[in-house]
């Protein structure tokens, strides 16, 4: 074979394997379906609701709401930091700002009396949490799509102690990454 052709055939090799190897590099982003949030018959909220990107529930929910009560609009009580031993569960989620409003469900499946709310690390702008307990009774807190600082919040309080089976919220990040956790009192 003559040496030229040595060469050409190795420079076409050379510029494959380089074409595969940078074809390995691409990253193919694909970004969440948005959809209109879902609401079950009886829903109190009665405004329009953002369209969301719908984050499935880590584990699949027990109970469906039966019964909606009366809406409770939230009033931001900032609280103190409660004793870890009064801590029954806690779970959060991260918000990115390039997923805009993202509606998400933390399984709580415990009993307690009161249920906080935390924004940490960026501001989070809220539309509503629904709280869901094992009868199948549901109570939607309205934060009316509000911007919220970091910081621990009064969600709900039972006094009567109630075993929660989970909570959905409705939320998006203000700044490039937010989080909301949820804590559950004894």
């Amino acid at each position: 074979m003559k040496p030229h052709l040595r060469i050409a055939i190795a420079i076409l090799a050379l510029s494959t394997l380089a074409s595969a190897a940078d074809a390995a590099r691409v990253r193919v982003v694909r970004r969440p379906h948005r959809t209109t949030v879902t609401v079950r018959t009886g829903f109190p909220l009665h405004r329009r609701l953002p369209t969301v990107y719908v984050r499935p529930a880590r584990v699949a929910v027990r109970v469906a709401p039966r019964v909606y009560l009366a809406p409770v609009v939230f009033a931001p009580a900032v609280v103190p930091v409660p004793a870890a031993d009064l801590q029954v569960w806690r779970d959060h989620e991260g918000l990115e700002r390039e997923d805009e409003w993202t509606d998400f469900t933390l399984n709580v499946d415990s009993r307690g009396t009161k249920l906080l709310l935390e924004v940490t690390e960026g501001d989070a702008r809220i539309s509503f949490a629904e709280v869901v307990f094992d009868n199948g009774d549901a109570q939607v807190v309205d934060f009316d799509d509000r911007v919220h600082e970091p910081g621990l919040y009064s969600l709900l309080d039972f006094r009567d102690g109630r075993k929660v089976d989970h909570v959905r919220v409705v939320a998006q990040a203000e700044d490039e990454e937010s989080e909301i956790a949820l804590r559950l009192l004894r």
